[in-house]
């Protein structure tokens, strides 16, 4: 089934940079001799490490529990042995728990058993247990976004990938689709709800043809425009529901999930399988092999550039996409379970200027999916009054989307700016 989309009125048109990776298979990289697991790699209570130094691990062992209800399990991605529990510090600079395991190449494995009874309780344990938490980048643990306080009768797969260069969701959409479909089922289970839509973007013809065969799916085309995969974006098209402002998508009655993020819970549920490697995207200018990857967690840039050969005219390594992602001061970073791709950009790939005063154009409001005011949230930040971020640009409804910053003729740091007053108001409120 097939209908169409409600059109996205703000955001920006990009050239998708997808022709590179879409048409490459999903290959399977050889895990590093080491593999260092974050234990802060979702939102909420960082997992708290159940192994010690000089433990042996399986591939798929849990290696470290869910500490408290917004939390997920963490499993080695690798058989070997504990190296090392450390703080190390991440691609954005943040302290965190790492669990080293040196890995000793003879992939053995601790799966959890295949579900015999796929009742929805069942499927909601499943999901808490294998660790799996959102894949389209806010690592959200899934199994809370699957009980929400509130009632919904939809379920909506973010199949948009509207980030220019990655690819890592349609190759799975061409080359998991069975197994993705079981996985949208079970996720449907578990909520208890017979309405299903999925959002992909006019540029995947062909994925958005085999689910419009689905009868008890709903394909929804969505335009080629940025930031179509946005919850509360996605949530409009293909329902004409609104989400308001400071409220959850489960307050429109919807529950979002990305499609890697539901064959994550078809593995969970019919292979026993937890969340320990996912498939990212590899590609920029700089890379000379790009590719379309499936990575064990904790697997280093470094590694993975290496075996895609990056070359010398890397001029900035991108975590994720170019318009979210956050550029890379340290190629020892690992990968997490929400790194959906790795760029190695070039200088005619990147704006290197460096930012002007605010000329107010207004073209950052014009921009803005959200219909808030950018330049206001730069222009109290920037003056240390978070409060009127808040109060005069609505800083705390920003989605962090980049529109405004990729518009701006003077080059303002504004997604910096939005960053900052989120968490300096979070240190005033103690939220």
């Amino acid at each position: 089934m097939q209908i169409k989309a409600n059109p996205l009125r703000h955001g920006v048109p990009l050239a998708d940079k997808k022709a590179e990776t879409k048409d490459l298979p999903i290959e399977i990289l050889p895990a590093p001799d080491a593999v260092a697991i974050c234990m802060s790699q979702h939102i909420g209570k960082p997992a708290q490490p159940v192994v010690q130094v000089g433990d042996a691990v399986l591939k798929g062992q849990l290696i470290a529990r869910a500490d408290g209800p917004v939390s997920a399990n963490i499993f080695s991605s690798v058989s070997g042995t504990v190296k090392a529990v450390e703080t190390r510090r991440d691609d954005r600079g943040a302290a965190a728990q790492y669990i080293v395991v040196e890995n000793d190449k003879e992939n053995r494995t601790a799966f959890l058993p295949p579900l015999a009874e796929k009742t929805k309780e069942s499927i909601l344990e499943r999901i808490r247990e294998a660790g799996i938490v959102g894949l389209g980048g806010a690592a959200f643990p899934t199994y809370v976004k699957m009980t929400p306080r509130t009632p919904v009768d939809a379920l909506i797969i973010n199949g948009a990938e509207c980030e220019p260069y990655l690819t890592c969701d349609y190759r799975l959409m061409c080359e998991k689709y069975d197994e993705l479909l079981r996985g949208i089922r079970y996720l449907a289970a578990a909520l208890g709800v017979e309405k299903i839509y999925i959002g992909i973007e006019t540029n995947k013809p062909d994925c958005i043809e085999r689910f419009s065969a689905e009868e008890d799916i709903v394909a929804v085309p969505l335009h080629e425009r940025y930031p179509m995969g946005s919850e509360k974006h996605l949530i409009y098209s293909c329902t004409k529901r609104k989400v308001p402002c400071g409220k959850l998508p489960a307050d429109a009655g919807c529950v979002v999930q990305n499609v890697a993020t539901a064959y994550a819970v078809y593995e969970a549920v019919e292979l026993g399988k937890p969340l320990f490697e996912r498939v990212l995207t590899v590609s920029g200018g700089a890379v000379k092999e790009p590719r379309n990857l499936l990575v064990p967690n904790g697997t280093p840039f470094s590694y993975i550039l290496d075996y895609c050969r990056m070359d010398e005219t890397c001029a900035m390594v991108v975590d994720g996409g170019p318009m979210m992602g956050v550029a890379v001061a340290d190629l020892g970073a690992v990968t997490k379970k929400a790194t959906s791709g790795l760029l190695a950009l070039t200088k005619t790939e990147i704006d290197g200027r460096m930012p002007t005063p605010c000329i107010s154009c207004g073209r950052c409001a014009q921009a803005c999916p959200m219909h808030l005011m950018p330049m206001d949230i730069d222009f109290y930040t920037q003056n240390e009054d978070y409060e009127g971020a808040r109060d005069w640009g609505g800083v705390l409804n920003c989605i962090e989307c980049g529109s405004c910053a990729y518009v701006c003729p003077a080059k303002r740091p504004i997604v910096q700016s939005v960053r900052l007053a989120k968490a300096r108001l979070r240190e005033l409120t103690g939220k």
